[in-house]
């Protein structure tokens, strides 16, 4: 189990100026990028027992993490 958060900027490296821009003038992606910040620090407290959670919730947030960078890829893709 990693205990490393997934930020953004580590999983999308080469896309760091489309990640910005798009942060600063598209609402929908901005709401995109809240969301799957606040997700990523829960994984990660929990991942490191900072904040147990019971591993079925666990696996729920991650599937919503990836569900929401899937949909980020697809904006930085674009």
């Amino acid at each position: 189990m990693s205990h490393v958060p997934h930020e953004l900027a580590e999983e999308f490296p080469d896309k760091q100026d489309k990640l910005h821009a798009l942060k600063t003038t598209n609402s929908h992606f901005a709401r995109l990028a809240d969301s799957y910040h606040e997700i990523n620090r829960r994984i990660h407290r929990a991942e490191s027992e900072v904040e147990p959670m019971d591993d079925l919730a666990l696996e729920d947030i991650k599937k919503e993490r990836l569900k929401l960078k899937d949909e980020i890829a697809g904006m930085l893709a674009e």
